[in-house]
């Protein structure tokens, strides 16, 4: 009876040890959940859906037209500046024809370099995350270099049809206000057709074709399918050792039994303390009941590199907001990283229970 009571007591004080141990060497949470960029798709003009090209959870690539509007109106304003164009330009004995042509090419070069920015800007900060290959990331600067260089040239292009109308007709004011008359229908007509701001997925689709679109409310949800990480939620003593670039084991709840390898990107510097005190107000106090205090926790993201919604190569699937248990390794220690291995492994077969 003695030999179990202090076989017991020895075995006991081997696990505080050992998870006062893990708690700042492997630190581990389950409260942690799969993130996204989301991007409200939300029309710049408005008027009567025509076609929806892609369908809710659907993959779709970056610039594919996932929906659009009826041009019809906007085809008439542009029509409408096209004639103003051209009365503008009889009256000082010139012609519009080439003029119009070349700022339709100005306002296209310009949409397609807006586009080439935003899927560059994605490019180039999985790049800094070590997401994409960086020949990957140079082929996004070459691309955006070509659409500078396209836009320079329809520019120039534009600025000399213009010198072809002669000092007087290019400094023309009824000229000028044509001109710009044209590339605001040209611009509002650009904007009927949605693109998809990069590779991911529709999500929560429920318009159909017939909906009326309204300028600057949201039409669908948009899910980066490129830019996924992992939100885990740490107590500050799991903090203490954690830094930038420490490897990751990540299980999600959608693929038990499965480890994908990760790292540490960033940790949150700030947390909500549930207190509510505006300036000038007395400060509001966090309530504690009992001795033991809640621990006060701040997000750690983790990238998942080489993982990315809808690779054809695997069958990995993630779930905007689905849960996951993380441990982190945050030195050498390699008893230490081999129980949080051999531990995480387990939860990863615990997941298909619940």
């Amino acid at each position: 009876m003695k030999r179990t009571f202090w076989s017991t007591l020895a075995l006991l004080f081997i696990v505080v040890l050992w998870y006062l141990a893990a708690d700042r060497i492997t630190p581990f949470t389950s409260n942690a959940r799969v993130k996204a960029i989301i991007t409200p798709i939300t029309p710049q003009v408005s008027g009567t859906v025509i076609e929806i090209n892609a369908g809710n959870g659907e993959i779709v690539e970056a610039g594919t037209v996932i929906a659009r509007i009826d041009p019809r109106q906007f085809e008439i304003q542009k029509q409408s500046a096209e004639a103003d164009l051209e009365r503008a330009t009889q009256d000082v004995g010139a012609d519009s024809a080439d003029v119009s042509s070349a700022q339709a090419r100005v306002t296209r070069a310009q949409t397609d370099l807006e586009t080439e920015r935003l899927q560059s800007a994605r490019v180039f900060d999985l790049e800094k995350k070590g997401l994409v290959a960086i020949a990957k990331a140079d082929e996004s600067r070459r691309l955006l270099a070509d659409a500078e260089a396209e836009l320079d040239q329809a520019e120039a292009n534009l600025e000399s049809e213009k010198q072809a109308l002669g000092s007087t007709g290019a400094d023309n004011p009824r000229i000028q206000a044509a001109l710009a008359k044209l590339a605001d229908a040209e611009l509002k007509l650009s904007w009927t057709n949605l693109e998809a701001p990069a590779r991911g997925v529709l999500s929560d689709l429920d318009i159909a074709e017939g909906n009326y679109a309204k300028s600057g409310q949201s039409l669908m949800t948009f899910l980066d399918a490129t830019n996924v990480w992992i939100e885990a939620y740490m107590t500050e003593n799991n903090l203490g050792n954690i830094k930038v670039g420490d490897p990751v084991d990540v299980v999600l709840d959608m693929h038990p039994g499965k480890i994908f390898k990760g790292e540490v990107a960033s940790l949150s510097a700030a947390s909500s303390d549930g207190t509510k005190s505006k300036p000038g107000e007395a400060t509001e106090i966090p309530r504690v009941n009992g001795w033991l205090r809640d621990p006060q926790r701040f997000a750690l993201r983790i990238i998942l590199p080489g993982y990315t919604v809808g690779d054809e190569t695997d069958d990995v699937r993630f779930n905007v907001n689905g849960q996951a248990d993380v441990i982190v390794y945050t030195n050498d220690n390699g008893f230490l990283n081999l129980v949080g291995r051999v531990y995480i492994k387990l939860v990863s077969w615990l997941s298909y229970a619940y």
